[in-house]
C-alpha cells in the first residue's frame, strides 16, 4: 500500500509538472497569435476571400492555399465558411485547397508551433501544408468535373470590400475592442475546452507512456505514421489543440516526423470534417481530400525524419530545458488558465 501511494504521488507530480511545462511552452504564442488573428479578422473581409477563390483555375487554387494559411479557422469552424464559399460560386478545386490549408495552419497555430518546436519545424509545417492543399486542388481540377454553381447573389455578385470587414459606422465598437472580442470571446472560447483537454491528455500520456513503446514506433516509422493517422481520425483536434499531443510525442521519444503527421493529418481528418466534405463536394472529392492529406502527411513526415533530422534533432532537448521558460511564459500560462476558468466555468 505504501509503494502504491508512492507511485501515485510520483505520477501526480509528473502529471502536474507536465501540464505546467506544456502550458509554459505554448501559452504566450497562443495568446499573441489569437490577438493577431483578431487583427486579421478586422482587416480581411469574407467577401475579399470569396472574390479571389471563386474560379476553377490554377490561380484560384493558389490563392485558396495562401489565403488559408493565416486564417484562424479550425477544422469545424471552417465548415460553415466553406459552405458559404460554395454557395457564392467557389470551385470545388479551390474549396478542396482551402479546406486543407486553413485548419492545418492558422496564424495562432503558427506562432504556438514556433514557441514549442522552433523556427525550422514551423516553416516546414507551413510549406508542407501549402503543398498538401495544392495537391488536393490540382487533383480535383484533373478528376472532378465542375458543374456551374448558382451564386446566392443571382447573376451578379456584389463587389467585395477591398480589405475591410465592414464600413465604419458611428455605433461601431473601437478597433481594439473588436480585436479582443474576436480573439477571446469568439476564438479562445470556441477552443478552450478542446485545448484544455489536449493539454491534460498530453501531460497524462507523457507521464505514462513507457520508453519501449515509443522505441518500437521510432524503429518502424511508417507504422508510427499510420498509427497516428488512425487515432487522429475519431478525435476532434484543431491545429492549436493538437500541439500538446504533438509535444508529448516528441518528449516520449517519437520521431519529429511522427509528431508532424499528427499535427498535419489530425486537424484535417476528423470524422466531422470528412462527413461535411462528402456532403458538400461529393464522394470523389472526399477520396481526393483524404488521399492528399494522408499521402502528403506521410511523405513530408518521412522527408522530415530522413533528410532534415540534423535540423530538428535538438527539439526535444530545447523542450525539456527549464531555463528556457521565462517569467513572461509563466505569466502567460497563468493568464491562459484564467481564461479557461472564465469561459469554461460559466457554462
Amino acid at each position: 500500500m505504501i509503494i502504491d501511494l508512492g507511485l501515485n504521488v510520483d505520477f501526480l507530480y509528473s502529471f502536474l509538472q507536465n501540464i505546467w511545462h506544456f502550458t509554459n511552452l505554448i501559452s504566450f504564442y497562443i495568446l499573441f497569435g489569437l490577438l493577431f488573428a483578431g487583427v486579421i479578422k478586422q482587416v480581411i473581409s469574407d467577401d475579399y476571400i470569396k472574390k479571389h477563390i471563386g474560379k476553377d483555375s490554377l490561380g484560384a487554387v493558389f490563392k485558396a492555399a495562401i489565403l488559408g494559411i493565416p486564417l484562424p479557422l479550425c477544422s469545424c469552424s471552417v465548415i460553415p465558411f466553406a459552405s458559404s464559399l460554395q454557395k457564392s460560386g467557389a470551385s470545388k478545386s479551390a474549396l478542396q485547397t482551402f479546406l486543407i490549408a486553413t485548419p492545418i495552419t492558422g496564424v495562432d497555430s503558427i506562432m504556438a508551433t514556433y514557441g514549442a518546436f522552433g523556427w525550422f519545424f514551423t516553416l516546414y509545417r507551413v510549406i508542407s501544408s501549402v503543398c498538401i492543399s495544392l495537391l488536393a486542388g490540382f487533383l480535383s481540377m484533373l478528376f472532378v468535373k465542375e458543374k456551374p454553381i448558382t451564386s446566392l447573389w443571382g447573376v451578379a455578385k456584389p463587389k467585395a470590400t477591398p480589405l475591410l470587414l465592414k464600413q465604419i459606422t458611428p455605433n461601431q465598437k473601437p478597433f481594439a475592442k473588436r480585436v479582443f472580442s474576436y480573439a477571446f470571446d469568439m476564438l479562445f472560447k470556441g477552443i478552450a475546452k478542446s485545448l484544455l483537454i489536449g493539454i491534460v491528455l498530453g501531460a497524462f500520456f507523457a507521464s505514462i507512456i513507457p520508453k519501449e513503446f515509443s522505441d518500437f514506433f521510432t524503429d518502424n516509422l511508417l507504422l508510427s505514421y499510420l498509427f497516428l493517422i488512425l487515432i487522429s481520425a475519431p478525435m476532434y483536434v484543431c491545429a492549436l489543440t493538437s500541439l500538446p499531443i504533438g509535444l508529448t510525442l516528441i518528449l516520449t521519444g517519437f520521431s519529429p516526423g511522427s509528431a508532424f503527421v499528427f499535427l498535419s493529418a489530425g486537424p484535417a481528418t476528423n470524422l466531422v470534417t470528412i462527413s461535411v466534405v462528402k456532403n458538400i463536394l461529393g464522394s470523389k472529392s472526399l477520396f481526393i481530400y483524404l488521399f492528399s492529406v494522408i499521402f502528403g502527411s506521410v511523405f513530408f513526415a518521412y522527408m522530415l525524419d530522413l533528410l532534415f533530422f540534423e535540423n530538428i534533432k535538438d527539439i526535444k532537448n530545447s523542450m525539456i530545458e527549464e531555463e528556457n521558460i521565462s517569467y513572461l511564459d509563466m505569466f502567460s500560462s497563468l493568464l491562459m488558465f484564467g481564461l479557461f476558468a472564465r469561459y469554461l466555468l460559466k457554462r
